[in-house]
């Protein structure tokens, strides 16, 4: 409320309404003082920002490149959708999927070959709809990169056949920890794995929960799930404060060759421009002998 009216907080101002709507529980901010002030700097912010309702369409030009919303035909998410989440209610925030919008998004891609150019974005209709802008580039990763989270990756042999030197049927331990600037709700940390291994724990066939003890964690976050897929170990929290966490999982080589593995990242699902980078080295797994 006391920043609506400041011409210094324009540009900033509905990153702050995003992140206090976050903020919620169930739906309701956490003490009846908060509700009542939440529920009056929402409803002015409205009235300022939002009196109008978008229609019409809104299209992105980039030299040759168009895209465009007809917002006719966006419309939220359900539950009851395929993409929609399988949980109605969270502790922290949104749900993953319910309540956000679809259809609003326009992908531009870039020039080939690249050009410097400039970006126009123009609204044909009522409203002024709110623009998140977000660039991406394939770009091979050579440095730790850090926007509000800072990710730190370490690899423990459990079992080893040779000393330096991975083979297949090798346990490793992988560490990763994970440096939050700010409280955020919905992050999720990925670190993929080479191909063909197996992260253990998950209670498969031929599965070792020899190998997996001595697995720690610590730090203020406590994930609301773990994925363990064919391609990467993923950890997502619905709630991830400030601060230093720390997780570990097991991974069996199960196959020989040489492998190229993207950057373990973390990233604020709702908040994409946060995020963190490390770049991976090439693993080569060599044959038992």
């Amino acid at each position: 409320l006391s920043v609506m009216d400041d011409p210094a907080w324009k540009d900033d101002i509905g990153k702050l309404a995003n992140g206090f709507i976050g903020r919620q529980q169930n739906g309701a901010w956490h003490t009846t003082t908060a509700n009542l002030w939440g529920g009056l700097a929402l409803e002015k912010f409205s009235k300022v920002f939002e009196s109008t309702p978008v229609t019409g369409i809104t299209a992105a030009t980039l030299g040759a490149a168009k895209a465009q919303v007809d917002w006719s035909k966006v419309e939220r998410v359900k539950t009851t959708d395929p993409a929609g989440a399988p949980h109605q209610t969270t502790f922290f925030g949104a749900p993953a999927s319910p309540g956000n919008l679809r259809n609003n998004t326009m992908f531009v891609p870039w020039a080939t070959p690249p050009v410097r150019d400039t970006l126009l974005v123009t609204q044909q209709g009522t409203g002024k709809p709110w623009l998140t802008l977000q660039s991406i580039a394939a770009i091979q990763l050579k440095a730790p990169f850090a926007a509000g989270y800072a990710i730190k990756k370490t690899i423990t042999p459990v079992e080893q056949a040779t000393a330096g030197k991975y083979t297949r049927g090798d346990v490793l331990r992988i560490t990763l920890e994970v440096n939050a600037s700010a409280d955020m709700t919905w992050v999720v940390i990925s670190d993929p794995i080479p191909g063909g291994a197996t992260i253990l724990g998950g209670g498969l066939g031929r599965d070792s929960q020899i190998a997996t003890q001595g697995e720690k964690k610590s730090g203020s976050g406590w994930p609301a799930f773990e994925e363990r897929s064919f391609e990467a170990f993923r950890s997502y929290y619905q709630y991830l404060p400030k601060g230093v966490v720390k997780m570990e999982y097991t991974v069996r080589l199960n196959n020989v060759g040489d492998f190229a593995l993207p950057p373990s990242r973390v990233e604020a699902m709702y908040a994409p421009e946060m995020f963190g980078e490390t770049p991976n080295a090439r693993v080569k797994v060599e044959a038992a002998k």
